[in-house]
């Protein structure tokens, strides 16, 4: 019963921390949760903790659970992790992804295509991510694929997609989307799929620091 509790409560505190509901610096009351869900405070305990491994929330004595605050470290160390460990998970995926899928990613890419004459950040960020899991997802080592997932949660504690501060890199990322696409349609070797992949982050990471006045990636 309380693992099931707990998972409630995990997705319940990770959709309204991701979707806004709950912002940087909300303090997380475990006894108000509990009351909410009509649960003990143990499983909402155990939702608290995954969320903190994942980056999501911090715990400090005397103070509790509270809302992670986003920063730049945070979308630095995140964006750098991503670049290796999803280009090796794109890598490993790409023998595996068929033609319906290929398909689908095109489909999305174009939708992001047409929503670059009038620009819509939060969709664009949302068919980003849709993009990007058809490109990942059949990568047939779990280990990694967990890594990837954790490093999209904790780039959700940012709230705001990464294109409403540099908008003018999402040209140049639907472009780069396809050259990916058409890589792993031709079967290129994995190496190059996966530096290409690894590219991509990177030059999406370069804007955001470039934007903010901040030193490249040295990744």
């Amino acid at each position: 019963m309380n693992a099931s509790k707990s998972e409630v409560a995990y997705q319940l505190l990770h959709t309204r921390i991701t979707d806004g509901t709950f912002t940087p610096g909300y303090r997380l009351v475990l006894g108000t949760i509990a009351n909410e869900l009509g649960c003990s405070v143990v499983p909402v305990r155990e939702a608290i903790r995954r969320l903190e491994a994942e980056g999501l929330v911090t715990f400090e004595r005397n103070v509790g659970a509270t809302v992670a605050a986003a920063d730049n470290a945070l979308y630095l160390h995140t964006m750098q992790t991503l670049a290796i460990i999803e280009g090796a998970a794109t890598a490993l995926s790409a023998p595996f992804v068929d033609a319906d899928q290929l398909a689908a990613a095109r489909a999305i890419n174009q939708a992001m295509t047409d929503l670059l004459t009038d620009f819509d950040p939060p969709r664009f960020t949302e068919l980003n991510n849709e993009f990007h899991q058809v490109l990942y997802r059949n990568c047939p080592n779990p280990h990694i694929l967990d890594l990837v997932h954790r490093g999209w949660n904790r780039l959700a504690v940012m709230r705001s997609s990464s294109f409403t501060h540099i908008p003018g890199r999402a040209r140049e990322s639907v472009r780069e989307h396809a050259q990916l696409l058409d890589m792993i349609e031709a079967h290129a070797p994995a190496g190059e799929i996966e530096q290409a992949a690894r590219a991509h982050r990177t030059n999406t990471l370069n804007a955001y620091l470039a934007a903010a006045n901040l030193p490249a990636s040295p990744l």
